[in-house]
């Protein structure tokens, strides 16, 4: 897509964010989310729009990474997204943030490739998504296989003739605002998001909210 794109994920706990002019990459940053003494992602998002010259209602579009993953971080990178979308009237993109793990990764780029990207759940489990790769080095399609048991994500590999990519896998690589370089065919497939009910998919319940309905005995429900 023609103009700037301002990308940004925070899935796996490390917020990072990218501008691509014209699909190419032109800035990004990666910043650790969790201090406690500042915030450190919105300035990082600002400093990349400032690295470029651009402010948000300058920009062609805004994409954030979609999840699942830390549950904390995403919904800081997707209120982040959000309102950078409503306060420049543009329009925001969603993407699979385990299709960042293989689309950020210059190892992966092998025309009709299988990869198995993870990324920690937490409780002993891993979320799973089948990425391949088209003929031109980009992604080619995406399915998410929800969460599976960390001891069997070896199986699940070999069954589907992939190569186990995430942090500390086969092939140790984590997801990055620039994969979205390579995203273009799914980001477009999907379309614009609806800025008033999107939210990213956080694949299961924050922990502190999990350690509370077993302390409690009950679900939390919904909040008055």
């Amino acid at each position: 897509m023609a103009g700037i794109t301002l990308a940004m994920d925070a899935a796996s706990g490390t917020g990072t964010v990218a501008a691509l002019r014209d699909g190419v990459i032109v800035a990004e940053r990666n910043v650790v989310m969790r201090s406690e003494n500042e915030e450190r992602f919105i300035p990082a998002v600002l400093a990349t729009l400032g690295e470029v010259g651009a402010e948000p209602r300058t920009l062609s579009r805004i994409v954030c990474g979609a999840g699942p993953g830390s549950f904390t971080s995403l919904r800081v990178a997707g209120a982040c997204a959000k309102g950078l979308a409503f306060g420049g009237g543009v329009p925001l993109f969603a993407v699979p943030s385990l299709a960042l793990i293989v689309a950020a990764s210059d190892g992966t780029r092998a025309p009709g490739s299988r990869w198995l990207a993870t990324l920690d759940a937490m409780r002993g489990d891993r979320y799973l998504a089948l990425v391949t790769i088209g003929a031109d080095g980009m992604l080619a399609s995406y399915e998410s296989l929800g969460l599976a048991a960390a001891t069997e994500v070896d199986a699940r590999a070999q069954a589907l003739e992939a190569t186990r990519i995430g942090p500390g896998e086969a092939l140790d690589a984590a997801p990055h605002a620039r994969g979205v370089a390579r995203c273009a065919a799914l980001i477009d497939a999907a379309g614009p998001v609806v800025l008033a009910s999107w939210e990213p998919v956080y694949g299961r319940l924050a922990e502190a909210q999990v350690k509370w309905e077993a302390a409690q005995g009950r679900p939390l429900g919904p909040l008055a």
